[in-house]
């Protein structure tokens, strides 16, 4: 299943057959207090602290442009896209770019994790008590030795209908 599909027609991981034995790796990364993921083939770089531009008018959720060698990229804020609103301490964010439909983005995250190796079979769909702005984005869950791991689907991260 591509991470880029959209919530809409990829079903819940519970209704699909599982891949058995199947292991994918996610490049995790911090939000807030939260670890969150996303498959490693949809990430084209990670990048130190960028300037971006601000787009007059643009959602919350759209922090602004960047320039990444004469490429255009929108840049999303995902405190904001995730409804997390903890203070920050001052640090800048680190991008996270990622390929969609042909197109770059950059997801400003706190801190940058480790390429985490998971069982799909671990993958558990997102609980039904999920708040709907995170359950929309939301993947599956997995559990790790220490916390949980939220991974996102790339595609509805992006879709802002």
């Amino acid at each position: 299943m591509s991470v880029a599909t959209t919530a809409a027609s990829r079903g819940s991981l519970a209704e699909q057959p599982r891949n058995q034995g199947v292991e994918n790796q996610y490049v995790s990364f911090w939000v807030g207090d939260q670890l969150l993921g996303i498959p490693v083939q949809v990430v084209q770089e990670v990048l130190n602290p960028q300037t971006i531009a601000p787009t007059p008018l643009a959602r919350a959720e759209v922090a602004g442009l960047l320039n990444l060698r004469g490429q255009i990229v929108t840049a999303f804020n995902l405190r904001h896209r995730l409804g997390i609103s903890q203070p920050r301490d001052g640090k800048p964010f680190l991008n996270v770019v990622v390929r969609h439909k042909g197109e770059s983005f950059s997801l400003l995250v706190d801190e940058v994790g480790d390429v985490i190796r998971l069982n799909e079979e671990t993958i558990e769909p997102p609980p039904r008590t999920l708040e709907s702005r995170w359950r929309s984005v939301t993947r599956g869950v997995s559990r790790l030795e220490d916390r949980l791991l939220v991974i996102l689907d790339v595609g509805a991260v992006l879709n802002l209908n």
